[in-house]
């Protein structure tokens, strides 16, 4: 069957994010989103651990994916009955064992902070890697923990607890955190992991980039590139996602990714990498904001503060890149860029994202014509001018003709999309 996944998510026990990332928030915005599979997120946290014992249970075919319990499912069915969304009662979100772990280590004399995600098939696994790493650092103090441990140990670790397991090197160009990382990363993935580099069969390539800037490297050829939100509210699910044609359980993705199977592992759902909150270098409080040759001509020195400005993922990947813009191996993926729905309809209508006029409009959408992704890449735009009007449906049909503007995020600051 085929389905959408959203791998790489946050619990409310992780810092700056929402109340509302709890089982039942989670499964209600990855049905409203039409995401098949969500990652719970977190698994190293006790507390959240035991919350997901209580509200989820096995699906009924087992092998690594789990439900939401009926009491608690039939709660959140009745909710969006109530918001005039009778549909979702049919609806079934599967959930699978997930967690992001913060590596910060010195290698090669220099101070490395690396992001990893860890797929798991089950509660004893997630038990058992859990007891080893609360050895090493704090795993109360927040849903991503920060752990003094060499990534390639993690990786080592977490291959004895459970040789299964599917280790991702997370949103691998963010700046600051990740195995590209301008800041504190390295120059290739060998690097990084070194002898365990084959247990490696996935890269996440983050919000910032998107898979043609990863094609211009062929060290990532060896790997399926991945795409996940890294929500840390359940609204901001799946604004980019995996699309998978398996079926729903642990051992098969992991088979669809690890043999990079394009009959299996579809391609990815994306985000105009230029909305990205790094994708140009820049200065934040400075308000500079800089491609990668203006960044080159200055030094990479700022002009206001005179300090070294951030990096960006764009001129990071020209840094590393062995091949030409435009480059494309034969193993790539299709993807869609997509823009949420509701920054569509936000800048359809000239008003903020979040005021009554456009929740109006999402949810008549939702309640009319299903959910946000069918409505993005699916619906006919005679259909949506029905239900949301032209100014709407126009939007829509220029994010799929990838006919928008797109001020270019910087140093943390999110890119800012006109439509209309």
């Amino acid at each position: 069957m085929r389905f959408i996944a959203d791998l790489h998510i946050h619990s409310h026990y992780s810092r700056a994010t929402s109340k509302d990332c709890v089982p039942e928030g989670l499964y209600r915005w990855a049905a409203y989103k039409g995401v098949a599979l969500v990652g719970t997120g977190d698994f190293t946290h006790p507390a959240w651990r035991e919350e997901l014992r209580q509200k989820l249970e096995p699906a009924g075919d087992g092998d690594g994916t789990y439900i939401l319990k009926d009491e608690f499912r039939r709660t959140v069915a009745g909710e969006a009955s109530a918001e005039g969304i009778p549909w979702l009662d049919s609806v079934q979100v599967r959930f699978m064992l997930s967690g992001e772990i913060s590596t910060i280590y010195k290698k090669a004399g220099r101070t490395r902070k690396i992001h990893n995600l860890i797929l798991l098939p089950g509660f004893d696994a997630a038990d058992e890697l859990s007891r080893r790493l609360d050895g090493i650092g704090n795993l109360s103090a927040d849903g991503r923990p920060v752990l003094g441990i060499d990534s390639r140990e993690l990786l080592q670790m977490t291959l004895d607890v459970c040789p299964e397991a599917l280790f991702v090197p997370a949103h691998i160009w963010t700046p600051h955190f990740s195995v590209f990382g301008a800041h504190s990363g390295f120059d290739s993935i060998d690097e990084c992991y070194g002898d365990l580099v084959e247990h490696i069969y996935t890269v996440e390539t983050g919000l910032s980039s998107d898979p043609p800037m990863n094609w211009r490297l062929s060290a990532l050829d060896r790997f399926a590139l991945t795409s996940n939100s890294d929500a840390h509210s359940p609204r901001k699910l799946a604004r980019e996602a995996n699309i998978f044609d398996t079926e729903l359980s642990f051992t098969a993705i992991r088979e669809a990714l690890r043999r990079r199977d394009p009959d299996r592992f579809i391609g990815t759902i994306e985000f105009f990498p230029e909305e990205g909150k790094y994708h140009y270098d820049g200065h934040r409080a400075c308000g500079v904001r800089w491609k990668p040759s203006e960044t080159r001509a200055a030094g990479g020195v700022c002009p206001v503060c005179g300090r070294k400005v951030t990096v960006g993922v764009l001129h990071r990947v020209e840094e590393l890149a062995d091949r030409p813009e435009g480059a494309k191996p034969p193993a790539a993926r299709r993807f869609e860029s997509l823009v949420p729905l509701s920054e569509i309809i936000a800048s359809a209508l000239g008003v903020g994202e979040s005021t009554k006029k456009v929740q109006t409009r999402y949810y008549a959408l939702l309640r009319e014509l299903g959910p946000e992704l069918s409505i993005l890449r699916h619906v006919s735009i005679d259909d949506l001018a029905r239900v949301a009007g032209p100014e709407v449906a126009e939007a829509v049909r220029r994010v799929r003709a990838g006919e928008i503007s797109i001020t270019p995020g910087f140093d943390g600051e999110y890119g800012k999309i006109e439509v209309i």
